[in-house]
């Protein structure tokens, strides 16, 4: 007589995981987004690992974790892992202030962003 279980918000041959609270605005990160999307896993980490942009070390840990709950809680083959779908979207932002000359302030936007990524396991044709 527990709680229902939560059904699934993806197919059956796909894994999912969110990176929440990514510092850095959502433009940078779409952008390294996009390096990833559509390739298969094991190329989008190798992708992320020699990337110069600093966020590609968050998108990694994300891809990681989608790649582990393929694995792990879907019995998913990682070998045949393609990252489906990586979107992008705003989370909150840190105001803050910063004194300037003759009493003035100038404003210090510190913007987070979340990440969602779905890998696909497809068979090979």
């Amino acid at each position: 007589m527990g709680k229902q279980a939560n059904p699934r918000r993806v197919e059956e041959n796909e894994a999912f995981a969110v990176g929440n609270s990514i510092r850095g605005s959502a433009q940078k990160l779409n952008l390294v987004a996009g390096l990833i999307r559509g390739k298969k896993a094991e190329e989008a980490l190798n992708v992320l690992s020699f990337s110069k942009r600093a966020m590609a070390v968050d998108v990694k840990k994300v891809l990681q974790s989608a790649i582990a709950n393929a694995e792990n809680n879907h019995n998913l083959d990682i070998d045949a892992l393609v990252v489906s779908e990586a979107s992008v979207g705003k989370r909150m932002t840190m105001k803050r202030w910063r004194a300037r000359a003759r009493g003035r302030s100038a404003r210090i936007v510190k913007p987070f962003s979340r990440i969602r990524i779905v890998v696909r396991e497809e068979e090979d044709a």
